[in-house]
């Protein structure tokens, strides 16, 4: 399988999904500006939406969208928890989770990452994570992952988009669970691996 990925964009989230199974995914890092990877290919045939993640399959089917990429890959190990079995109440709240992260946390940075904000229109979004990070923080007071004692799909997840707080000038010692909680998800040696191969730091 090949992952494109971009570094500590949302493709992170399955390259850590990838390491904790341990299954073998070449990384394919993509160059947004012109759409061409450094292996030559024009991303747009891989991925005609343009974005990262995608996921080329052994079959040479490509799969898009993090969060379908990151169920796949776990499905294809169901003996490592990474997400819980489908049908059970676990399951669903890994669901939720997913969603959650996507709807409010991934969509509610991805303003920022736009040149033309005004400051007006950043403290507006800066207002509305605020709030979704307040959620997180109550919801992490519980256990050491979102689901309990297990790290799964939406703790990979969950972290990548955490990991662009500083765009926001969110200072994460202000949120002392959230904190440890990207402390004890960045200290498993599968998410070190991601970080080295991206050449990212720690948060």
């Amino acid at each position: 399988m090949k992952l494109y990925y971009v570094p500590g964009a949302c493709s992170l989230s399955p390259h850590i999904v990838a390491r904790e199974a341990n299954l073998p995914v070449t990384l394919v890092r993509v160059i947004l500006a012109d759409r061409t990877t450094d292996s030559g290919e024009k991303y747009l045939e891989v991925n005609p939406k343009g974005y990262v993640p995608a996921l080329r399959l052994e079959s040479g089917e490509v799969l898009t969208e993090g969060v379908a990429i990151v169920q796949y890959l776990a499905n294809r190990l169901p003996g490592l928890n990474l997400l819980p079995n489908n049908g059970s109440m676990p399951y669903y709240r890994a669901l939720e989770w997913l969603t959650f992260i996507s709807s409010e946390l991934h969509k509610g940075f991805s303003g920022l990452f736009r040149n033309d904000l005004t400051d007006a229109e950043k403290a507006a979004i800066v207002v509305r994570l605020t709030k979704r990070f307040d959620y997180l923080e109550h919801a992490l007071a519980v256990g050491p992952f979102l689901l309990g004692e297990h790290f799964t799909v939406a703790d990979a997840y969950c972290y990548t988009v955490l990991r662009w707080s500083p765009r926001a000038d969110i200072d994460l010692k202000t949120y002392p669970n959230i904190a440890a909680y990207v402390a004890r998800v960045q200290a498993r040696p599968a998410v070190q691996l991601a970080l080295t191969e991206e050449e990212l730091p720690l948060l």
